[in-house]
């Protein structure tokens, strides 16, 4: 009965992976085969296959690999397996990772983010309260290793980060709410590029009313 459990479990979460992928894919979060998706399981991790397109993800095809890190099952697991599996290890509650080269954001890094500790300012509540404190890491050739022990380095404190050139990472508790996480980081990039003169951030006394009220991380 518990092996059903475990099967109809991944399964799901397989699916998931496809739709959160798919949905990306089809409003442009995603172009070609750019982006990766993963997921943690009781006994490894589920990740999107090397240059898979997000778009057009089957899910007898996602990657399964097992705690050692060894493939089980699907295709060749993405080249950022190293960077997912940092993350999984320094924050228990992350059970889903999105990363995408989303248009406003990658643009972002190219105009200039409002800081390297924060890319974007607290502008709307729900991004205080969906997001919050995003970092900035410099720019360095895709899978580098240095980058993804900085991100591990962070992966307790914060949601995700904003590789420079390249696009956000994003950890939550599964897939899909990883994804609404992203989806509002590149809304708020979005609206910061397109307003000038750039709006003022949320003030103290705002902030700290989404603090008290809504238990935002900011």
């Amino acid at each position: 009965m518990s092996l059903g459990i475990h099967i109809d479990g991944e399964a799901r979460i397989r699916e998931e992976i496809c739709t959160t992928g798919a949905s990306l894919y089809q409003r442009g979060y995603t172009v070609g085969s750019a982006g990766n998706i993963s997921a943690r399981l009781d006994d490894g991790w589920l990740i999107t296959p090397t240059d898979a397109c997000l778009g057009r993800l089957d899910p007898a095809d996602i990657a399964k690999v097992d705690r050692a890190g060894n493939a089980v099952s699907g295709g060749k697991p993405s080249k950022t397996l190293a960077l997912h599996r940092g993350i999984y290890a320094r924050n228990a509650q992350a059970r889903g990772i999105v990363h995408t080269h989303s248009t406003h954001l990658v643009a972002l890094t190219l105009a200039g983010v409002w800081s390297e500790e924060d890319v974007l300012p607290p502008l709307t509540p729900y991004y205080v309260m969906k997001v919050g404190h995003i970092p900035l890491i410099r720019y360095r050739p895709p899978g580098d290793p240095q980058v993804a022990e900085q991100i591990a380095a962070l992966a307790d404190t914060v949601r995700g980060v904003l590789l420079e050139r390249l696009g956000p990472v994003v950890w939550e508790r599964s897939v899909a709410h990883a994804s609404y996480a992203l989806e509002e980081l590149e809304e708020t990039a979005r609206l910061w590029l397109m307003t000038q003169p750039r709006p003022a951030p949320l003030d103290a006394a705002a902030l700290e009313e989404l603090r008290k009220v809504f238990g935002a991380r900011w």
